[in-house]
């Protein structure tokens, strides 16, 4: 028996069209360019269905929305496939990673997310790899994770960043190793894949209906009047990216008002600016001083999964304190405690 995988199209470069204003999602255009392909034929690839979302987006305008949307998806259709996979736009791929494994409470199957950096119609493309590569690893290999699969690697959702533009290698996942290699073989580094989980039985979607979140990133000389403005109500959460292992400006009217802010119950979570590494608020002044602010640390959380994991936690209606020591515990891989 072939295995069946559930194919949610939400859009993106991979199955654009050319029109003279240039490349834009078609409806019907990627199911007929696959009915074309005899690779995705073979008795070796899954059997698959198309959900052809209405209307295809170009993933810049992706909103927590759709997010809930593909997540009500799998819900649905969670029992009657073995896998799924997820065709996406690269821009905010990282982003809808970072949040599915937080709305998908209980999942027991592979979800992959792959799109592409060149479009399915052109004679040279990324599409087709990632296609075929994320059909055979959502049938064969149970994952019970929200991965990301990009050229040469499959890597945790909520671990991935978008690095690069132009490349066709365009994704990595900094601070935590791929969960698989793509090259002759598929091979799945299992002692880092997560476990099923052990009670729930049945997929529960949790919505991220929080959005009064939001992220800044501090510069030399970032006015306070900036800050400020940031932390106004009805502001709840806001990840800081800050300079290296979490420092900021030793500027007393600036960690006045962060002060202020989390003595009104925002949280604010301390991310890094670089790529790689993690928060350490206790090596330098400058770090212990937003400690004392009230300000926690993000450790090694890449920005995006810190702002899905924070409107996570603030949908829950649990107290303030209660979501300051979940935001720093590690929840579905998200993050690495030193």
């Amino acid at each position: 028996m072939r295995k069946k995988v559930y194919i949610a199209y939400t859009g993106g470069t991979i199955g654009m069209k050319r029109t003279a204003d240039g490349f834009v999602p078609a409806a019907g255009y990627l199911e007929e360019l696959m009915n074309n392909l005899p690779e995705l034929k073979s008795d070796l690839l899954p059997e698959y269905r198309i959900g052809e979302y209405e209307p295809l987006l170009d993933s810049s305008n992706m909103t927590p929305a759709d997010w809930l949307k593909i997540a009500n998806d799998i819900s649905s259709r969670h029992k009657a496939f073995d896998g799924f996979v997820v065709l996406h736009g690269t821009d905010t791929m990282a982003y809808t990673a970072s949040a599915l494994p937080f709305m998908l409470q209980g999942l027991r199957k592979p979800v992959v997310i792959t799109g592409a950096q060149i479009p399915l119609c052109r004679v040279r493309n990324d599409a087709r790899d990632n296609l075929i590569t994320a059909l055979l690893i959502a049938a064969n290999f149970k994952i019970p994770e929200v991965c990301l699969c990009f050229g040469d690697k499959l890597l945790r959702g909520n671990r991935a960043v978008k690095v690069d533009a132009d490349s066709l290698d365009a994704f990595e996942s900094p601070n935590f190793p791929p969960l698989g290699t793509v090259g002759i073989e598929i091979k799945i580094n299992w002692d880092l894949v997560h476990p099923p989980p052990k009670t729930r039985k049945t997929l529960k979607v949790t919505a991220l209906s929080e959005s009064r979140v939001a992220g800044l990133r501090l510069f030399p000389g970032i006015s306070v009047d900036i800050v400020k403005n940031f932390l106004k109500p009805p502001i709840r959460g806001l990840i800081l990216e800050t300079y290296g292992i979490g420092n900021a400006p030793a500027d007393r009217e600036l960690l006045a008002t962060l002060k202020a802010a989390t003595d009104r119950g925002v949280i604010i979570v301390n991310c890094t600016q670089c790529l790689k590494g993690t928060v350490n608020m206790e090596d330098y002044a400058t770090g212990t001083s937003l400690a004392k602010a009230g300000v926690i640390s993000g450790f090694d959380m890449t920005p995006e999964a810190a702002l899905a994991k924070l409107s996570f936690l603030l949908s829950q209606k649990w107290s303030v304190a209660k979501m300051k020591k979940m935001m720093q515990t590690d929840l579905t891989g998200e993050l690495t405690r030193p």
